[in-house]
């Protein structure tokens, strides 16, 4: 197949997935240059999340038709941020543990469909979240944005020595329940402000994060609203059997859990972090907003 006018960025994270990412490249490579013979591909291995970071902005920059990232959900999230609001079309090879994005936005959750969908050239248009808060320049989310319980899980497991892939999140979860008490949230959503405490506000693009669990089962990427899912104030034995439920969303037929949906939710409290697409947002007050149709990914 001859594409003459497709320039293509590829950014890989080569420790992704404990190494999967390595392996799979040079059969991605092979393929897409066979597949694509009339096209410009330059292959990047990034040696670390600022380089490619640095490498994706360049990419753009430098007027790539398709910047393809392979990794986890911070390579996609680096990949959304330099391509949201721009006519630079982002690919997702999910080379990584959780994958959360792929899934929550319906995108090939394979390395080798992800590739085929590269090689069609067929486009959706999707919404993302954007995000701003006192100490972080504004940027763009494309899954949840959580704070309070899951926030403190998702930044230990990010941190923890020893990983586990997908049972990471599971395993820091409960041993963070052993001290975690209701946190105080100060909440706005779509300006009506509220107080209440909470185990859980996650708001959500694409419902999924945490490697697989589904917070927000109704959020959907292209109806320009946030899903926002409070789990209200319940004991550490209830909190523990609520957990596994979110893997198949059933946890919003708790009667501590509540389902809302908004264009704009402000999170504010003492003590909240803010977590987003597996990465460190900082403290609250965070403001996220629903960004309709900004962003264009390769998909079927």
């Amino acid at each position: 197949m001859d594409v003459p006018d497709r320039r293509i960025a590829l950014v890989v994270n080569p420790s992704s997935g404990g190494g999967r990412a390595a392996r799979l490249l040079p059969r991605v490579e092979s393929v897409l240059h066979d597949r694509l013979r009339g096209s410009q591909l330059d292959v990047h291995r990034s040696e670390g999340y600022d380089h490619a970071r640095r490498l994706c902005a360049s990419a753009v920059a430098e007027g790539a038709t398709d910047l393809l990232v392979m990794g986890g959900d911070g390579m996609a999230h680096l990949g959304i941020n330099a391509c949201a609001g721009t006519s630079t079309r982002l690919g997702v090879l999910p080379a990584g543990t959780g994958n959360d994005f792929v899934r929550g936005a319906k995108m090939p959750r394979t390395v080798t469909l992800a590739t085929d969908a590269v090689v069609a050239g067929s486009t959706r248009t999707i919404d993302v979240s954007r995000v701003s808060g006192a100490d972080l320049s504004s940027q763009w989310v494309g899954s949840v944005v959580s704070t309070g319980y899951d926030a403190r899980v998702n930044q230990h497991t990010n941190t923890a020595r020893l990983r586990l892939g997908a049972l990471d999140y599971a395993r820091v979860a409960i041993t963070e329940l052993a001290r975690f008490s209701p946190l105080p949230y100060r909440i706005e959503v779509d300006g009506q402000p509220r107080e209440l405490e909470a185990m859980i506000v996650a708001v959500a693009n694409a419902g999924w994060f945490g490697g697989g669990m589904n917070i927000c089962p109704a959020a959907d990427v292209h109806d320009g609203e946030l899903d926002v899912c409070i789990v209200h104030p319940l004991s550490r034995r209830m909190l523990a059997a609520l957990l596994p439920t979110v893997f198949a969303g059933q946890h919003v037929r708790h009667p501590k859990v509540e389902v809302l949906r908004a264009k704009v939710v402000r999170v504010d409290g003492e003590g909240l972090l803010g977590m987003a697409d597996g990465e460190t947002l900082g403290d609250a007050p965070i403001t996220v907003e629903c960004a309709p149709g900004v962003l264009q990914v390769l998909s079927v």
